[in-house]
Parts: C-alpha cells; sequence; structure tokens
C-alpha cells in the first residue's frame, strides 16, 4: 500500500478502473436487493398476501441491511475494505439464487434478511473508499458513477424478473439475477484498486462511540443524514405501488408492461452523474433543494388517469431522486472527518431504514386510501426533506467548521 500518492484525480487509469468496479458493485447492490420489487403482486397472490405483508420481502432485506452498515466499517478495518466488498457481492448473488428455491414465504423472507446482512459490506465502504481515494474536485463525479450503477441495477432487476416471470416464473427470474451477481463480483473484484489511504487491515482510528459523537455533534451531517431517511422511504413507496395502480383498472397493464417502466431508471443513471458534476461545480447546497423539488412534482402528475402522465411522473420522481442521492451522498463524503466508513454507514442506515420503515408503511396508506393517499403521505415527507435541503443552503463548509 502505497500511503505516499495523492489523491486519484479524474481521467487517470486508476480513476477509471475504480469508476469500472463500483459500476458493478452499485449493480450488484440495487439488482439483488430491489428484484422482488415489482414481484410484489405476484407474490401476495402466490402466498396469499397483503400488499403490506408482500413488502416485507423487501423491506426485511432492507432493513437488516441498515443494521449491517453500521458494523461494516469496523469490519472493513480488520480484513480490509476490498475483501469485504468482495465478499458482500459473493454472498449476496448465492443467497439470491438460494431465495429461488425457497418452499413458503417465510423461508424466502429469512433468505432475504441474511441478503440483506451480507449485502451490508458493500455500500457504507464503497461511499468511504471513494471519499479518501477521489480527489475533492473529482468526488462528485465518481459518487455520481456508483449511483449510476446502481441505478442500472435497480432497473436490470426489476425489468428481468417482471418479463421472466410473465413467461416463465419468478423464481427463474430470481435465479438469473443471482448468477448475474456472481459475474458482477468478479468484475468487481479484478478491476478494484487495494484502498491506499483508508480501511488498511488492523488500521487505527476514532472508535464508533468517539466517531459517532463527533459526526452527530457536527452542524450539517446530522440532516444530510435525515435526507436519505425521506428520499429513499418516497422512492421505493413509489415503486412499491405503482405497480398495483397499473396492473388495476382503468390501467389494467401486463406484468412485462408494469416492469418496463423501470426503464425510466435510465434517467437516474444519468442524472446522478450530471448533478454530481453539478454539485463540484456550482456546489452542493445550491442545487440539492431543486433536485427535491423536481421530485416532488413527479408526483403530483402521477395523480392522473393516463399511463402517459403516470410514466412522464414517475420519471421525473426518478430523474430527481438520483440526483439528490448523488448531491447529498458525495457532500456526506466530503464533509465527514474521520473515522469516514461510519459517517457512510450512518448515511446509508437511514437511506435503507427509510426503505423499510416508510415503504412497509406506505402498504397501509395504499390499502385505506388509493393512489391519492400514497402521494399525499410521500408529498409530505419530501416538503420536510425540502424545508431541511433549504435550510443546509447556509451551512458553513466543513473547512471553516474545523479547528
Amino acid at each position: 500500500m502505497n500511503l505516499g500518492r495523492g489523491p486519484i484525480a479524474a481521467g487517470s487509469r486508476e480513476y477509471r478502473r475504480i469508476n469500472r468496479a463500483m459500476a458493478f458493485g452499485g449493480f450488484s447492490v440495487f439488482a439483488l436487493l430491489y428484484c422482488v420489487q415489482p414481484l410484489m403482486p405476484l407474490l401476495a397472490q402466490d402466498f396469499h398476501l397483503t400488499p403490506a405483508q408482500s413488502s416485507l420481502a423487501l423491506s426485511v432485506s432492507t432493513a437488516t441491511l441498515a443494521l449491517a452498515l453500521l458494523a461494516s466499517g469496523s469490519v472493513a478495518e480488520r480484513i480490509g475494505r476490498k475483501q469485504l466488498m468482495v465478499a458482500s457481492m459473493t454472498g449476496g448473488a448465492l443467497l439470491t439464487l438460494l431465495s429461488a428455491c425457497t418452499l413458503d414465504y417465510a423461508q424466502l423472507v429469512a433468505v432475504r434478511a441474511l441478503l440483506g446482512l451480507v449485502l451490508g459490506g458493500l455500500p457504507a465502504v464503497a461511499m468511504a473508499y471513494l471519499g479518501d481515494e477521489i480527489e475533492g474536485g473529482s468526488l462528485g463525479q465518481a459518487m455520481g458513477m456508483y449511483i449510476s450503477g446502481s441505478a442500472f441495477g435497480g432497473m436490470s432487476g426489476r425489468v428481468l424478473s417482471s418479463v421472466v416471470s410473465d413467461f416463465v416464473s419468478w423464481r427463474i427470474a430470481v435465479g438469473l439475477l443471482g448468477a448475474a451477481g456472481l459475474y458482477a463480483a468478479w468484475e468487481f473484484s479484478r478491476s478494484l484498486p487495494a484502498s491506499r489511504h483508508g480501511g488498511a487491515k488492523g488500521a487505527k482510528g476514532p472508535g464508533f462511540r468517539e466517531g459517532l459523537r463527533r459526526h452527530l455533534g457536527d452542524e450539517g451531517l446530522p440532516w444530510l443524514f435525515v435526507l436519505p431517511f425521506l428520499l429513499m422511504g418516497c422512492f421505493v413507496s413509489l415503486y412499491n405501488y405503482i405497480s398495483y395502480r397499473l396492473l388495476a383498472p382503468p390501467f389494467g397493464l401486463s406484468q412485462s408492461a408494469v416492469g418496463a417502466v423501470s426503464l425510466l431508471y435510465l434517467l437516474g443513471m444519468f442524472s446522478s452523474v450530471w448533478a454530481g458534476k453539478l454539485g463540484d461545480r456550482l456546489g452542493r447546497r445550491n442545487v440539492l433543494w431543486l433536485f427535491m423539488g423536481v421530485m416532488i412534482a413527479g408526483l403530483l402528475v402521477t395523480l392522473h388517469d393516463s399511463v402517459a402522465a403516470v410514466v412522464l411522473g414517475v420519471g421525473l420522481a426518478t430523474f430527481g431522486f438520483f440526483a439528490a442521492h448523488s448531491v447529498t451522498s458525495s457532500w456526506v463524503g466530503r464533509r465527514a472527518r474521520a473515522p469516514q466508513a461510519l459517517a457512510s454507514g450512518i448515511y446509508l442506515f437511514c437511506y435503507y431504514l427509510g426503505s423499510s420503515v416508510v415503504g412497509w408503511f406506505t402498504g397501509y396508506v395504499w390499502e385505506l386510501r388509493g393512489w391519492p393517499g400514497v402521494v399525499a403521505l410521500l408529498v409530505a415527507l419530501l416538503g420536510l426533506g425540502l424545508g431541511i435541503a433549504l435550510r443546509l443552503r447556509r451551512l458553513k463548509p466543513a473547512a471553516a467548521t474545523l479547528p
């Protein structure tokens, strides 16, 4: 490990290798984690479940992943960042293959809970890796590339599982994604350079308690930790229950057509990288609130009873979500002091906790109030997030807060 070399800048060979690896890493986590999302109506039908019950196949995974994220930084210090991320991707792929063979819903939920625990070894460590290895002026673009890979994984997992389940079965669809996850782990392993500036085996730094005190005592980080809870909770709820709306009258679309809505993730692949660059250039505080406003506008458009309006609204919300997530996550990476992996872990703990809690609770809102109730809840939550983003515009830069 060469600690004497400086941070990696955009345009270098190492920078390209890191971006390639992170694209595969983001793909793996989101494809394996969210492949069951468009299958929720099928799971409800096969296992005789309510919408809220069928959402547990996803919510339990994101809940256990959120818990695992808090410990991932400490584990990475002992075995190395790259080693942990490769093991996480490989284990997640194997568990996805196993989930395709479960006999009942209880077994499926149990395997999916283990899947979340295993996948927890990648997201926070990947963010900390980028924060340590990439120079500040290139960090937004690099973080955007990782999130772009996440968008591609989320899209691919949803589309493939929907189409294959329409023609064969959801079990074969999930099995195919498990095989794709194994390939992604191999590509990640051979592409990612070893960590040079952090996460070394046996590395020493502030403990968990001291790190937690440091991050929560910062003027801006606690607010930046609230935002992913709101953003991801609303985004997952949108895709969880838009399937039910489009399968029912007046739309009556097929499972494949509903899965094709996930092609809108292509907008997220673009917006995450573009927003990362824009945040590097104009300042994250100046663009974050705009992207949250776009997400709110998209949700309101989905209230119209036409397929075109629903697709447009979901597209706007997807664009706004990935842009806001890219800017917020790179802001945490830029602002946090050591231990950076813990800051990333807290951010993503809130991110996936929002996915679990809001995604599950919205199922009851759907059952009681339908789509207008869902939109009202999500717009209210994002309105709170918009207020936080506007408050953060007055936040002093991190350099000004250091002694």
